[in-house]
């Protein structure tokens, strides 16, 4: 495989719905960008690792602590708008999108979602991991089941598949929401108008297959605290904490 120019973006919205201004939260210290960046940095495979933004808190920040910054539209309806924009100023091959509320992620994501682009027939790439029990029924956990190539067939927020015979299944997989795209899928991506399923789930992968875009899924190292609430906020900083700790003891 010849050598592909990599770029990773992690959007950051200053106003989310869910949890305002979480990405400049702070967690053990740090804002909660700053941890994500540091974990995309450090893993050797992406260049540049920029965060994309509207927020000029955000780029302030930022650029106090040497993260590179891309100034986005405050129009962009989602991540991936704000990873196209940065595509129009960065020239790459492959673009990643790293979810700016993903404080735990830590650098041996990235190897098996970029090592799925050595197969030509890969133009997006995404992980996932074995479902914890407790979120099996949990709608905010991304369920995947996949083909045995591991081509994505369906992404549901309810629990699939169905063990209609009630056998015991606890094989389900659990969908992080970290995607690596060919820039021209990025492009034809970007371009479609949102599917029919995607605003039936309320998730943007959806539109990907419904479009006939493939999306091959790799396994993640382990699971990771996508930070929505009070209560992810405090459990990410229990888990990051120790590691600062570590640090300066060491």
């Amino acid at each position: 495989m010849r050598s592909l120019r990599i770029a990773g973006v992690i959007p950051a919205r200053l106003q989310s719905t869910r949890m305002a201004r979480k990405v400049l939260r702070p967690i053990a210290g740090r804002p909660m960008v700053e941890w994500v960046w540091r974990a995309a940095n450090a893993s050797g495979l992406m260049s540049p690792v920029v965060v994309a933004t509207d927020a000029e808190e955000v780029a302030t920040a930022c650029r106090a602590r040497a993260i590179p910054v891309v100034m986005t539209s405050p129009a962009c309806a989602s991540g991936s708008d704000r990873v196209r924009e940065v595509a129009r100023q960065i020239e790459a091959d492959i673009y990643v999108n790293i979810q700016g509320d993903e404080p735990t992620l830590t650098p041996d994501f990235f190897p098996p979602l970029l090592a799925l682009f050595a197969r030509p027939e890969v133009e997006v790439s995404t992980l996932s991991v074995r479902c914890p029990e407790e979120e099996f029924a949990n709608p905010n956990a991304v369920k995947v089941v996949t083909a045995l190539d591991g081509r994505a067939l369906y992404f549901s927020r309810a629990t699939i598949p169905r063990d209609r015979d009630q056998t015991g299944f606890r094989g389900y997989r659990k969908h992080l929401g970290i995607y690596a795209y060919r820039k021209d899928a990025l492009d034809r991506f970007a371009a479609l108008a949102p599917s029919p399923l995607e605003k039936l789930e309320r998730l943007e992968q959806l539109r990907l297959l419904e479009n006939g875009i493939a999306i091959y899924v790799a396994e993640a190292p382990r699971d990771t605290i996508g930070v929505d609430t009070e209560e992810d906020l405090a459990r990410a900083e229990a888990m990051l904490e120790t590691i600062v700790d570590g640090s300066a003891r060491a």
